[in-house]
């Protein structure tokens, strides 16, 4: 292109912005804003939008973007798609090296605050619940993310936050705090993961004060304000008004825009040094304005235009683009938009277009020409002309129609031609599993639901799965939230608004009953709430035997125990006494003789019930059984899996995870019945045979316990847990280079597990090799800090040495993080009196 010649993309922004935009006081009141200096007291470093929905507000905070570039200002946009600070700051180093300004320290740390979170998660499964083959098991995850919740890193409410106590996320974040201090080269690297805004944000500000020097103004503007502001705002008070961060340049100035003031508590006192904007509808002068630049001023239809629309700006719009000739010709744009738009639109094609980008939630050109359903080169001629629609909506690089707009072209879509809307939901929804589908190709499909670009694309293939098909794809919506249950608040938030989204625009009353009741489910409760709502309002089907077992990957639990300190503390607790068998106990923990399944198929069914498949409802109880196993209630782990068992009495890693539950119970007898049946339905689950192995060991049967833990080994090598099981059965057998040669290879196979250390140890202790054991207890240190059993053994070989200083200091260490470790009381007082005999 001749250089200074303006592109075609330009005209239409320039003549979008003028059609678009009226606000002329808030316009110049921003622009002007740049006429004064950081040093007068007139200038103003935040501008805070705010009103309802349609009245405006991105189209207002796009043109101050574009204010502020006319005056040489460099500036990033900012909206919902970014969901943390570091996802903020990773949208501004974005736009900011598009615009010519790499922010490179920046984006190296951020480099490196991914692989640290992503080292963090590994290191929480690895220290809380190590799993086979390397997959993370259920089970684990919701330890790790215990640990991840009790240190703030999961955003919004984790998964299993909502049944952890403050103790239980306490306990987990401590955990995972020694953790991350052994394995992390520095202390920074453990701060760019617990507290990332706190090391990434001083980054920030020393490349923005670099940038002043180049650039007259730096601008950045934060959308959606109402999304994003939970987890923005006390961070972006701080950047603002306090040294937290380092000095921020002056010529900074911010545009934050949301559907409500700013809090007061917050930001009164800086009330002098930021302008707030309440958006109402447009004046009468701004709507005629508008009008008149659009061609409408015959006064008849003037008058009409602003009766209907009230002053919304998007309305105007649309009004306005229909060139209406008299009063006759506009209707009430909210219910027929879409109609006055084409009755003046006389290209078949671009009338087809309008109303088939109203489909999809979000439009970019490959969505676009299946929506349409045409070839490329068409769909990429009527894209750009749909582009150029007043209620299309820039979002993130592709379109979106304005709710008011979009609303009405899908009620008159579906009402004129079911047929044809079903149609192209179904086609849409073929393409989107095809895409879905391409992205999956060679890869573990464990990592996908981390992917957001996989997550999109399902979200986008169920969405118009249910407005083609209504409640007949609800099943499977179901079975995806659990998923996404598993995976955190967030997530499962935006499978509740896509069927919410769904069942609106499809006028689906089961779909939106569905969504609403898991809506207000998710609000009140988060996603314990969410799978609690499932099991309540899904219709069971009659008990199932046969099916398939959903192979998984959780350990058995790895409780110390046994009267010589050994092992991590873990999230089992002790056993319990006698009493009532888990099954036969409610949920409060009273017997109870009710029938639960009757209950359920006695309750009456409504138009949004849906029989969920038995599978699902197995795999509901059994997370929420892995949920109340992560805050130690057992008995109440076991009642869930108990109710699993209902729909799948013949899952055997169901059963293997109740016997590993009751072992932890000490309901020993029970746990092998339900061991052994496991291991008879999956003679190659190596879990069930390790928990059977421990099981029977303590039972006072360690022949046995050492058949089922070789068969656990038999089966995996490397499996640590049943390694050290296999130590204990050795060590009761008398049996004491079996035992070792047992832990050699378990710390062989697993360098990192301090129990695994700690345990060897002890066997090397029991062998009289001190100065070895002593070895074996620093390294379990170095990797736990805070495991008190490693400190008691350390002390006890201390003492045996003839260190008493050295013994009582570790055996006080031990007392001082587990204050009623009777073993480790015990042997300091016999410490104790030796050094004053």
């Amino acid at each position: 292109m001749t250089r200074g010649r303006v592109s075609l993309q330009e005209r239409v922004r320039r003549r979008t912005r003028a059609g678009l935009v009226a606000r002329s006081a808030e316009r110049e009141l921003f622009r002007a804003n740049f006429d004064t200096t950081p040093e007068d007291g007139r200038h103003r470093f935040l501008f805070h939008v705010h009103g309802t929905a349609g009245v405006g507000k991105t189209r207002l905070v796009k043109e101050f973007e574009h204010l502020a570039r006319d005056q040489g200002a460099l500036t990033a946009y900012v909206d919902e798609t970014s969901g943390s600070v570091a996802e903020v700051l990773e949208t501004v180093c974005r736009q900011f090296a598009l615009r010519g300004h790499r922010l490179k320290d920046l984006e190296r740390m951020l480099v490196t605050h991914r692989e640290r979170r992503h080292e963090a998660e590994t290191a929480a499964l690895a220290a809380l619940d190590p799993a086979p083959d390397g997959a993370p098991s259920t089970g684990g995850m919701a330890l790790a993310r215990a640990g991840l919740a009790g240190l703030g890193l999961v955003p919004g409410v984790a998964p299993f936050a909502a049944v952890l106590d403050p103790a239980q996320l306490a306990h987990g974040a401590d955990r995972l705090r020694s953790v991350l201090a052994a394995r992390f080269r520095s202390h920074e690297d453990v701060r760019l993961v617990l507290d990332p805004a706190s090391v990434l944000t001083p980054v920030l500000t020393d490349e923005l004060d670099a940038l002043a020097a180049d650039v007259p103004w730096i601008v950045l503007v934060l959308d959606t304000y109402e999304r994003t502001g939970p987890f923005l705002d006390a961070w972006l008070h701080d950047l603002l008004t306090t040294d937290r961060y380092g000095a921020l340049p002056d010529t900074v100035v911010v545009v934050t825009a949301g559907q409500h003031p700013a809090d007061p508590a917050r930001w009164g006192t800086f009330a002098d040094f930021m302008t707030s904007l309440p958006l109402q509808p447009f004046t009468e002068a701004e709507a005629r304005g508008l009008l008149a630049e659009r061609g409408v001023t015959v006064e008849p239809v003037v008058a009409e235009a602003l009766r209907l629309t009230g002053g919304l700006p998007v309305l105007l719009s649309t009004i306005a683009g229909t060139r209406p000739a008299g009063p006759e010709d506009v209707t009430d744009p909210s219910a027929t938009a879409v109609e006055r738009f084409l009755k003046w639109e006389q290209d078949p094609g671009r009338r087809l277009a309008a109303l088939a980008g109203a489909l999809p939630r979000l439009l970019d050109v490959d969505v676009f020409a299946v929506a349409a359903d045409c070839d490329r080169d068409r769909a990429e001629e009527l894209y750009t002309w749909v582009e150029t629609l007043p209620f299309a909506d820039r979002l993130g690089g592709r379109l979106r129609y304005h709710d008011i707009v979009r609303a009405p072209m899908l009620r008159l879509q579906r009402g004129r031609s079911p047929r044809g809307w079903a149609d192209g939901h179904d086609r849409l929804a073929r393409a989107f599993r095809r895409w879905r589908e391409q992205t999956e190709s060679g890869r573990d499909t464990g990592t996908l639901w981390l992917d957001e670009t996989w997550c999109e694309l399902r979200l986008g293939e169920l969405y118009h799965r249910l407005c083609a098909a209504g409640p007949t794809a609800v099943p499977d919506t179901l079975r995806d939230l659990v998923e996404a249950c598993d995976q955190g608040e967030a997530l499962a938030a935006r499978w509740v608004r896509m069927l919410e989204d769904a069942g609106r625009d499809a006028g689906a009353p089961g779909v939106s009953a569905w969504g609403d009741r898991l809506s207000a489910a998710l609000a009140s409760g988060g996603t314990r709430a969410v799978l609690d709502t499932l099991l309540d309002r899904a219709v069971p089907p009659l008990p199932v035997t046969g099916l398939p077992v959903r192979r998984g990957g959780d350990e058995p639990s790895t409780t110390p125990g046994g009267g010589v300190p050994v092992g991590p503390p873990d999230f089992l607790g002790d056993p319990v006494g006698a009493g009532p068998t888990p099954w036969d106990l409610d949920r409060d923990g009273a017997p109870t003789d009710i029938d639960w399944m009757s209950q359920e198929q006695a309750r009456p069914v409504t138009s949004a019930d849906v029989t969920l498949p038995a599978p699902l409802l197995a795999r509901i109880h059994r997370d929420r059984a892995l949920a109340h196993a992560a805050r130690e209630d057992h008995a109440l782990a076991v009642t869930e899996l108990s109710g699993a068992l209902t729909f799948t009495p013949d899952d055997a890693r169901t059963l293997a995870l109740r016997g590993e539950y009751l072992r932890a119970l000490g309901l020993h007898a029970e746990a092998v019945a339900d061991l052994e049946r496991a291991t008879a339905l999956d003679p190659a689950d190596a879990y069930a045979w390790a928990s059977l192995g421990a099981t029977r060991l303590a039972l006072g049967h360690p022949e046995g316990a050492r058949t089922a833990l070789d068969h656990a080994l038999a089966l995996r090598p490397d499996y640590t847990w049943a390694l050290v099981r296999r130590a204990r059965a050795a060590r009761e057998l008398g049996d004491p280079e079996g035992r070792l040669a047992a832990l050699d290879r378990a710390v062989a196979v697993d360098p990192d597990s301090a129990w695994a250390h700690c345990e060897r140890g002890d066997a090397l202790r029991a062998a009289d090799r001190d100065g070895e054991a002593l070895a074996a207890y620093d390294r379990a240190l170095a990797l736990d800090p805070g495991y008190a059993s490693a400190y008691a053994s350390r002390g006890v070989t201390h003492h045996r040495l003839g260190h008493l200083g050295e013994a009582l200091a570790d055996l006080d260490r031990a007392l001082e993080l587990n204050p009623s470790y009777a073993w480790a009381r015990e042997r300091r007082d016999t410490v104790v009196r030796g050094r004053a005999g």
